[in-house]
């Protein structure tokens, strides 16, 4: 689903102009990455949380070349599923085998 249907799905599912929907949409997104750019972490019960993961700079390589790269440090936004969200994308599948472990 891409933002532009989100949007639309939105203006179907409530009774809103899609402009309106839009800004709903672009608000909602917006106070997400403010509070991921502050380091606050974003949790919405029932679908999970955001955070930010940090990433030490470090030395790589170059795999086309082989040449020794320096690749700096940065952040990056993390997901973690809630577990309302995991039990519902698993619904259905309570027979199917999840522990590969359990192969022996």
């Amino acid at each position: 689903m891409t933002k532009a249907e989100l949007i639309e799905a939105m203006s179907n599912k409530l009774p809103l102009p899609k402009a309106d929907a839009e800004r709903a949409v672009n608000i909602v997104l917006d106070d997400i990455i403010g509070a991921l750019r502050s380091g606050d972490r974003v949790n919405i019960s029932g679908f999970g949380t955001f955070s930010v993961s940090t990433r030490q700079a470090r030395t790589g390589r170059n795999p086309k070349t082989g040449e020794t790269i320096q690749i700096s440090a940065s952040r990056s936004a993390k997901f973690k599923p809630g577990k309302q969200l995991k039990d519902s994308l698993n619904e259905g599948l309570e027979g199917a085998r999840t522990d590969s472990s359990s192969s022996a």
